[in-house]
């Protein structure tokens, strides 16, 4: 049992000072935080940087780095005799491929990726000089949480980690509740194949987040903000940890602590961070209750992620209608990552709503003749590039059978089998189910061995209950990774069936 007054929150951190799951590591967090020993195994085991310490090198075995090379570097590695391990996706696809050294830090492998050049009217402005002035937090005070949360009314600002929910809906609800004790949660943890969009804004513009963090937590009443950055983030924490130094004088009564992550991809779902932060396996919980209401420790939350609250100084300071007018036909502008075969990969930040061929021509061109696209993460599948002048949003990319999500947008010419491509996307999904719900436990496990066994033997019988498993997937798990994990492989089987028929 666990003890009254036990410390269930601290079992991460101290994972992490004792260097992991290492022997007499359980019992010592046991005895110091009054969790049952076999609890702390449990929670340790589920997250990748504390459950294997002592690991090499770690090589991203991602999309976008398997398509840069990413086979050859690791034999280069093998050649020197250099302990290295696979691991799913670094965030780091603009410099693939990518590795981390044993203290999770970059091996320079790749140039560092390209960015949109400085312009200020850019509502995020990559390329521009970070202000750590705080006029946005300051014209929020002087102007009221009602009338804050009208101007993002009037942006049409949605959430920019994928499920595009209504900013100001969330804000009303958490101001709204009637529990005085409120958190707000930041969602930094960014996993998704092919993202790394929110990494660009904690390394050149960290304060747009502070700012904007902190104008949630005056707007819902919260005097505590968690930012949850992902592990394997360590130059971006230290932009982090860096900037909040220096907006200490600004934030007035408002604590933004900063959480790591600590390697599991499933901790980007709302719930299963917030169980993450109260020091659990990160397993997500059903809805409802939603987090606005019950979140961080039972209480009303407001979680957004970095790239939605990075966009609201400039509406305060410019005007909700300023931003909206941004889109085409939707709100806004829109960091839009671009990786795989292309001649400058990098974030772009373009109106919401371009095409695949206007984003490729800010990022320098195509390399190769292209032939598909993912166009926002993993999660969305592939798309013909008979699709390139598709607007590049929730809609246009709803109607045709894919997401925006993070957008994250990988292009593969024809040089790549769709099949492959399929399966590198399978052993990341089966790789991260947190294993909660059978649907996608198993769903996933099948997919993976249905394409290992296509590409081995290429017999049609071993892939016809493909869509049966992805029906089951999407109608039964409990969260998004189970209801997408399938969609590379279906949608590469419906796009591109010349690459699944036999040549037997």
């Amino acid at each position: 049992m666990e003890r009254k007054g036990a410390r269930r929150e601290r079992i991460l951190e101290l994972l992490e000072e004792h260097g992991g799951l290492r022997e007499g590591v359980a019992a010592a967090i046991s005895a110091e935080t009054g969790v049952p020993e076999a609890d702390v195994y449990g929670v340790a085991t589920f997250y990748t940087l504390v459950s294997r310490p002592g690991v090499g090198v770690r090589i991203c075995q991602g999309l976008t780095c398997k398509l840069a090379g990413a086979d050859a570097r690791a034999a280069e590695l093998q050649g020197h005799g250099v302990d290295h391990e696979w691991v799913s996706c670094l965030g780091r696809c603009d410099r693939a491929p990518v590795a981390l050294d044993p203290e999770l830090e970059l091996i320079p492998w790749g140039a560092r990726g390209a960015i949109s050049p400085d312009d200020p009217e850019l509502p995020m402005n990559l390329g521009g000089a970070d202000d750590a002035s705080y006029r946005a937090l300051a014209r929020a005070r002087g102007i009221g949480a009602a009338q804050v949360i009208e101007q993002l009314r009037a942006a049409g600002l949605q959430g920019r980690g994928g499920a595009g929910f209504p900013a100001h809906i969330k804000w009303s609800a958490v101001r709204g509740e009637a529990d005085p004790v409120r958190y707000v949660v930041v969602n930094a943890d960014e996993s998704e194949p092919g993202t790394f969009k929110d990494r660009e804004i904690l390394l050149r513009r960290p304060h747009l987040l502070i700012e904007g963090a902190a104008i949630a937590a005056w707007v819902v009443g919260a005097s505590i903000v968690y930012v949850y950055i992902r592990g394997e983030f360590t130059d971006a924490r230290r932009s982090l940890e860096a900037a909040l130094e220096a907006a200490a004088p600004h934030l007035d009564g408002i604590e933004i602590r900063i959480v790591a992550g600590h390697g599991a991809y499933i901790c980007g779902e709302e719930t299963a961070l917030l169980e993450a932060i109260e020091g659990r396996r990160g397993m997500p919980r059903l809805k409802p209750p939603y987090p606005t209401r019950s979140g961080l420790w039972g209480k009303p939350t407001l979680m957004n992620n970095v790239e939605t609250l990075a966009c609201v100084p400039s509406i305060l300071l410019r005007g909700g209608d300023w931003f909206q007018s941004w889109g085409r036909d939707e709100p806004g502008s829109k960091l839009y990552c671009l990786s795989g075969h292309v001649a400058r990969p990098g974030v772009y930040e373009l109106p919401l709503g371009v095409t695949l061929d206007e984003l490729v021509e800010a990022g320098g061109g195509y390399v190769g003749t292209p032939r598909a696209f993912s166009p926002g993460g993993a999660a969305s599948g592939f798309l013909p590039i008979s699709e390139r002048s598709r607007p590049l949003d929730m809609g246009g990319l709803a109607a045709a059978g894919s997401m925006l999500g993070s957008a994250g947008v990988v292009v593969l010419n024809d040089t790549v089998d769709m099949a492959q491509a399929a399966r590198w996307q399978a052993i990341f999904f089966q790789d991260e189910s947190c294993g909660q719900c059978a649907p996608c436990r198993i769903g996933c496990s099948l997919q993976r061995r249905s394409l290992d066994r296509w590409i081995d033997d290429r017999d049609p019988a071993t892939l016809q209950h493909v869509e049966e498993i992805h029906w089951e997937m999407e109608e039964g798990s409990i969260c998004g990774l189970g209801m997408t994990a399938s969609l590379p492989l279906v949608t590469a089987m419906r796009h591109f069936p010349e690459d699944f028929r036999s040549q037997r």
